[in-house]
């Protein structure tokens, strides 16, 4: 296995159908339960746990998928409306190290409960046209609302694999 990549790299099928859209959205319904049974109860050390040496601890996993769940929810939501908008990338490794990132999990799980529900809510209404919509980012060119619903389940899915790694080792 690949610890970088545990799940393998996100891989979004060419013509992506209705089915696709329901598995991606039913992981996403139920991540943050799924988030929290391997969170839950954990003391100082085990947060400070990482799953490959120079990696990210479990605290600073947690908020880095609340932080770029954000990002990725608001590139969607431009996508749906604005004509092709141009998006920032963000610096995850500075992300990482602002102070906010030492308060507990539970702050960033709350985010993701919300967020979550919202993405779910949203990508189920979303139309076979609108899957092919797409935003710039900055720095890796066009995707499509398709690309970046897979990318939203394969995110969280992929740290909640290395939180596992971590708390395993």
């Amino acid at each position: 296995m690949d610890v970088k990549f545990p799940i393998g790299e996100l891989e979004v099928p060419e013509n992506v159908k209705a089915e696709h859209i329901q598995e991606w959205l039913g992981k996403i319904g139920s991540y943050t339960t799924r988030l929290r049974e391997a969170v839950d109860g954990l003391n100082e050390e085990q947060l400070g746990k990482k799953y490959r040496e120079g990696s990210w601890t479990v605290r600073q996993l947690v908020h880095h998928i609340a932080d770029s769940q954000l990002t990725m929810y608001q590139r969607l939501r431009l996508a749906l409306t604005d004509d092709n908008p141009t998006v920032p990338a963000f610096d995850q490794e500075k992300w990482a190290a602002l102070p906010d990132n030492d308060l507990p999990v539970e702050s960033s799980i709350r985010i993701l409960e919300g967020l979550n529900e919202r993405i779910v809510a949203l990508g189920q209404h979303v139309t076979d046209e609108q899957l092919s919509r797409v935003f710039t980012h900055e720095t890796n060119g066009e995707i499509s609302v398709a690309t970046k619903l897979a990318k939203l389940c394969w995110h969280e899915e992929h740290h909640l694999e290395h939180i596992k790694i971590a708390l395993a080792n």
